[in-house]
């Protein structure tokens, strides 16, 4: 792609998601998840291929159906309190605009675009689909917590956990799998949304660096399928030991960062009395351990026939290096300092 024309659609892509983030009124939010959705649907084509014709297509309807959806219940809510403020919404716009803002999340029910669009994409625009165009529709919810419907947050949080384990068990394709494992993080951060949204706003921010650097080792590797990254092993030995750890940090194992997001919330779920939802997505969630460990098993302890340990070549993208070793040391040791983080959330 032309440089310049990458660097408009990036820059529009930072845009509207900063007009979203300053936003108090609803009318500006939606703009600003217009530009987002516009933006990014150029990068997600920039390889002339019909399976990232078809992601984008349906990328483009089924965000515009939420855009209209969040439009109407901002519109209905604008004629029954006078108001366009994002604090003052009555009840019925309410479930409307978080079924909309969930939508373009990727929950489930509300799930079905985003495994067959991220497969269509590069990785690179898979990883800002799955992180950068998550920020805004997620500070939405955030800031209309208090006002959001419990029932709701609980039923469709606990469906995406059991979705994203489900989902991911029988895929091949790491960007599908990647998918739904975005599906189970968010259904942990919905759980918790409204007894305490500092804490979905810590998971999130930990889900971010988390499928950042696997989606840079992804990148790094040149892998998009899982019989290719069971053949890195014996040519990029410390990278792929790296991708082996992130991997089991996704799954929330101690001592990894993943660890925290969850023990936390648990422990906030206990606190709020509500032991047995604690208890059924911790069961939920080892639906996405399987999956998880199974890649693991795959990258570690299964060698491929006929491929010898030195003089192979191999696809290494050395432009991603850098980043990806920062990010992959903040995916692994963010633990240790997550009460200093909590302080300031």
């Amino acid at each position: 792609m032309n440089p310049l024309a990458l660097t408009i659609f990036l820059l529009s892509l930072a845009i509207g998601t900063t007009i979203t983030l300053s936003s108090y009124h609803w009318l500006l939010a939606w703009v600003g998840l217009e530009i987002n959705t516009l933006a990014i649907i150029p990068l997600m084509t920039k390889i002339p291929h019909p399976r990232a014709i078809e992601a984008a297509t349906k990328y483009f309807l089924t965000q515009a159906a939420a855009s209209a959806l969040l439009l109407f219940s901002s519109l209905i809510n604008a004629w029954q309190t006078g108001e366009w403020n994002i604090d003052s919404i009555s009840h019925l716009p309410m479930n409307a605009l978080s079924i909309a803002l969930m939508m373009k999340l990727g929950l489930a029910p509300l799930h079905f675009w985003m495994p067959e669009v991220l497969q269509g994409i590069s990785l690179s625009t898979g990883l800002i689909l799955s992180t950068w165009q998550k920020i805004a529709p997620m500070t939405l919810l955030l800031q209309t917590s208090h006002l959001i419907n419990l029932d709701l947050t609980i039923i469709l949080g606990l469906t995406s956990i059991l979705v994203g384990g489900w989902g991911g068990i029988g895929q091949t394709q790491l960007r599908k799998i990647m998918a739904f494992s975005s599906i189970g993080h968010l259904g942990w951060m919905i759980v918790v949304l409204k007894f305490n949204p500092s804490l979905t706003l810590f998971n999130f921010i930990f889900y971010v660096i988390m499928t950042a650097s696997m989606f840079f080792s992804l990148m790094t590797i040149s892998a998009t399928k899982m019989s290719e990254i069971s053949t890195s092993w014996s040519k990029t030995p410390t990278l792929t030991t790296s991708t082996l750890l992130i991997l089991l940090s996704l799954a929330g194992l101690p001592p990894l960062t993943g660890f925290a997001p969850k023990l936390l919330i648990s422990l906030e779920l206990v606190k709020q009395n509500a032991t047995l939802l604690a208890a059924l997505i911790m069961l939920a969630s080892l639906l996405a351990l399987f999956f998880y460990l199974r890649l693991t098993y795959v990258v570690s302890l299964t060698l491929p026939p006929n491929s010898p340990n030195s003089l192979s070549s191999w696809r290494t993208s050395t432009k991603t290096l850098p980043i990806t070793a920062i990010v992959n040391t903040l995916a692994l040791i963010l633990l240790p300092i997550t009460p200093t983080l909590l302080i300031f959330l």
